[in-house]
């Protein structure tokens, strides 16, 4: 199995290296606003996208990954919201196992009807512990997981979580407080998780400014993820960059 992207995760945690990640949706993006969005995220050095989402209607999905693939080498990992989410021309997949939530459909049920086909798609395969946090919306996941995500305040919970799905043998922890969170995860939180876990820490929804995504860095966050503030603003990919990647360098010193 390929363990390339996994590995340079585990790389970049060890030296201490922040990863920016931009998420993005399918269904959000044309052609051009693609194109423009790749040659803006090779200027600003973003390292990985994410491709996917909750709710995917259309069948752009394997388009969107070829046209990423042919302008640019950023790695490209799908974030698939269910098992058709597949597309063969994608560096790596999330395989999410929603944690979080009690629903076993989203545990372990979808994946074994999935685990035939991914198999067969060569990516390269990365077991993440998928946490949905409470970001003061209702969520697309949530609704559709018919899970209730973890409260905002109760960090315990949520490093426990993380230390279950570490301990059944997820390679990558991620958070995420939704698509259009109002409130994003707390720095107490990701410190929490971050300081009883040795798997990269991924953290989403909610990160509207480069600050935040900072403090969350020093909070003990490996890879930030951003998809909504890009959509309405694409200049905030330079800020939150620069914000990300700063962050490496001052833990450094």
């Amino acid at each position: 199995m390929k363990m390339n992207i996994y590995n340079s995760l585990l790389e970049k945690k060890r030296n201490a290296q922040k990863s920016f990640v931009v998420l993005i949706d399918p269904d959000g993006v044309t052609a051009s606003s693609l194109e423009k969005l790749i040659q803006l995220s090779l200027k600003t050095k973003v390292d990985y996208f994410f491709v996917g989402g909750s709710l995917v209607i259309s069948n752009h999905l394997d388009e969107v990954v070829q046209q990423i693939k042919a302008s640019c080498d950023i790695p490209v990992i799908l974030f698939p919201g269910s098992p058709s989410q597949v597309s063969k021309y994608a560096d790596a997949l999330l395989y999410l196992s929603l944690i979080s939530g009690r629903n076993p459909e989203l545990l372990i049920g979808q994946h074994v009807v999935s685990a035939p086909f991914v198999k067969k798609s060569g990516l390269e395969i990365m077991p993440t512990g998928y946490i949905v946090v409470d970001g003061g919306a209702p969520t697309t996941v949530s609704y559709i997981s018919n899970a209730s995500p973890i409260p905002a305040d109760k960090n315990e919970i949520a490093m426990c979580t993380a230390l279950a799905g570490e301990m059944l043998g997820m390679k990558l922890i991620y958070m995420d407080a939704g698509s259009g969170a109002k409130t994003p995860i707390t720095e107490s939180m990701i410190q929490s998780v971050a300081q009883n876990v040795e798997a990269p820490l991924i953290i989403g929804g909610g990160i509207t400014d480069p600050e935040k995504a900072y403090l969350n860095c020093k909070a003990g966050a490996d890879v930030i993820v951003i998809g909504n503030a890009i959509e309405k603003d694409p200049s905030l990919i330079l800020e939150m960059s620069q914000a990300i990647h700063t962050s490496s360098a001052k833990v450094n010193i």
